[in-house]
């Protein structure tokens, strides 16, 4: 299995030796972002900034004014807290043509612990007007991304993960305001995002051995992603269940919560991901456990949805 972090910076190498345009500006983590790898292979496309991401930012839009395909690479956390202001208002806001690689999000980010856990990000800049936000399943479908995001004009967010999951086959095709059905099914409607996808389609082949007939739908784009498609997408479902390595206020639960309430009908949509707390620093899979989100703990979830009547707790 390839990592979302190699899979990004194999992309970009490629990208880069058919465009002297690609830049990748990097906030002194180059080692853990794989960054490293593009300097050595394009020395005159990569630039050193320091752990000065607002800085970072600003260079970056700065770069792009003049025409320049800067990637900044550097934590997601970092983004989207410390220089959140310049990626706001030098970015966004001018639709500045700048590509953000979130590395290290999730729980998972090496032992760092709620300092460096960005479960806040999908929240924060899905609610940014003009920012693009992907979050690919794979190693796959991150360069496919990488890809798009060097097509389109404007800014990107890629939020990316450390660690590998398996492979998930979402048919190679990466399309904005598009839902990928990975599985078909009766009972339940589960939608996922990112790296959990994987997770996901573990748990529901978990549930298929004990007679839970699920469907499945991948969303890569978090933004755009609108209402009539998710509405579209669930159907006459009256069950749906969503689950991402994110908090549950805000990432794609709120963005599916909010599309259902549109229409009036009596859907229950069950969130998984981090309620209101604050994570910590653990193994990945004891982080996964705790809070809800491996194959075991994201099928309990879903299994009691189904057994509930439409209007009991969960």
């Amino acid at each position: 299995m390839t990592s979302q972090r190699e899979a990004w910076v194999a992309e970009l190498i490629e990208l880069a030796g058919r465009d002297d345009r690609v830049l990748v500006l990097d906030g002194d983590l180059g080692t853990s972002t794989k960054a490293s790898d593009f300097a050595a292979i394009h020395p005159g496309q990569f630039l050193q900034m320091g752990i000065a991401e607002q800085n970072l930012v600003g260079i970056a839009a700065g770069m792009a004014s003049l025409g320049a395909v800067p990637w900044v690479a550097t934590f997601g956390v970092f983004l989207t807290q410390r220089a959140l202001d310049q990626v706001r208002m030098l970015v966004a806001q001018t639709g500045a043509n700048v590509k953000f690689a979130g590395h290290y999000t999730g729980l998972l980010n090496g032992g760092s612990g709620k300092t460096h856990q960005d479960i806040e990000d999908l929240a924060i800049l899905r609610a940014m007007p003009g920012m693009t936000v992907i979050v690919p399943a794979d190693g796959a479908e991150t360069r496919a991304a990488v890809r798009w995001a060097a097509e389109h004009t404007g800014p990107v967010y890629l939020r990316l993960a450390r660690d590998s999951e398996k492979e998930v086959d979402t048919g190679g095709v990466l399309q904005p305001d598009h839902l990928v059905e990975l599985r078909h099914g009766k009972d339940v409607t589960v939608i996922s995002t990112g790296v959990q996808t994987a997770r996901t389609v573990a748990a529901l082949d978990l549930l298929a051995d004990r007679g839970v007939s699920a469907r499945h739908l991948h969303a890569a784009f978090l933004k755009p992603l609108s209402e009539r498609t998710v509405v579209d997408a669930v159907g006459e479902a009256t069950e749906v269940v969503t689950v991402e390595e994110h908090s549950v206020r805000g990432g794609l639960g709120g963005l599916v919560a909010e599309a259902i309430a549109s229409t009036g009908r009596p859907i229950r949509v069950t969130r998984v991901g981090l309620a209101d707390t604050w994570s910590e620093s653990a193994p990945n899979d004891f982080l996964l456990d705790r809070y809800g989100l491996s194959p075991e703990r994201v099928a309990e979830r879903i299994q009691a949805a189904v057994g509930s009547p439409l209007g009991a707790a969960t």
